[in-house]
């Protein structure tokens, strides 16, 4: 381990003592995290006593199934399910590829993050093999912006409704609930208003996962120390991208020369 990635297992080790941190993110989706960087954030969060929550590429990802099980993570989301149809392709994957040992210890979840998605929500959560899902995640900011609205719009009453319809929907189908997209301290009211309600159980920021019954009291806090996690992390890939640029720089301009 480096430097900066001791610096990120004791932040994690804080989040998860003092801010009910339970999972590391990472996304081969909007993040377009390379393998190898997984296996290294996988790294940190092992030493920190953290599982990894992989967000792959589309509801019928098979590839990134296969990393997935490969590097052992515990909770695996598919984004952008808007139809019971691509509900169905996403867990059929999951009992195809998956074997069943994994099927019962890894965590299954869904991004439900457009307007048409909302809209189809009561067929998507009618899908018959819904058991096989433990969660749905509301992706605000794409929300927002499927809907015509702004990023700056992430806590408006309209989304907010939503997330009251969309979760106590979920709840009848005894899926655990997240919330993501826009997590910022600005976001504490509207997360302490559905916590209220019993409807929220985890919100995460791009890498971190908070339980809301855990994280509350001192959830301010935890999500400015999250972002300094993404902070470290990010330097980290650029200190280790700049060192394989560092190594063949020499023998380019070597090379550059001869060929003049």
């Amino acid at each position: 381990m480096n430097a900066l990635e001791l610096k990120m297992i004791e932040l994690l080790k804080d989040l998860k003592k003092h801010h009910g941190v339970t999972a590391v993110k990472a996304e081969f989706e909007a993040e377009a995290c390379r393998l190898n960087e997984v296996m290294r954030l996988k790294d940190v969060a092992n030493e920190a006593g953290l599982g990894i929550i992989l967000k792959v590429g589309g509801a019928e990802a098979i590839t990134d199934m296969f990393h997935a099980q490969h590097l052992g993570v515990t909770g695996l989301v598919a984004p952008m399910i808007e139809s019971a149809y691509a509900m169905r392709k996403y867990l059929m994957a999951v009992r195809t590829y998956f074997p069943s040992d994994l099927q019962k210890s890894i965590h299954f979840g869904v991004n439900l993050e457009t307007g048409l998605a909302y809209t189809n929500l009561p067929d998507i959560l009618n899908e018959k093999m819904i058991h096989t899902l433990s969660s749905i995640t509301l992706g605000r900011v794409d929300m927002t912006g499927s809907l015509g609205l702004s990023r700056d719009e992430v806590n408006c009453d309209q989304i907010f409704e939503i997330a009251f319809g969309m979760f106590t929907q979920a709840r009848k189908k005894k899926l655990s609930t997240t919330m993501g997209g826009g997590i910022a301290k600005e976001a504490v009211p509207f997360i302490r208003k559905l916590a209220r309600k019993k409807l929220l159980d985890y919100v995460e920021t791009r890498k971190i996962v908070f339980s809301v019954s855990k994280a509350l009291k001192s959830l301010e806090l935890g999500i400015v120390k999250a972002n300094r996690f993404e902070l470290l992390w990010l330097e980290s890939k650029r200190q280790y991208y700049a060192s394989i640029y560092h190594e063949d720089e020499k023998r380019m301009t070597m090379l550059s020369k001869r060929i003049r």
